[in-house]
């Protein structure tokens, strides 16, 4: 039979939970449209991975600076 789990003290909370912080994201460049795009993904924008279009993308919008 199982038995009954120790308390957790507030110690051992704070500690357990110092790992849950936010990161911040760390974004890429297009290098064809200059559109922030998360690494190791293809630009939802122009549709783009690695200088070559890989998705089509029905409506391509006008950049906007």
């Amino acid at each position: 039979m199982g038995l009954p789990g120790h308390r957790r003290t507030s110690s051992d909370k704070r500690r357990r939970a110092a790992h849950f912080a936010l990161e911040k994201v760390s974004l890429a460049h297009c290098s064809k449209c200059k559109k922030t795009v998360l690494p190791h993904h293809a630009c939802g924008f122009c549709g783009t991975y690695d200088g070559k279009e890989v998705i089509k993308i029905k409506t391509k919008k006008k950049i906007t600076k």
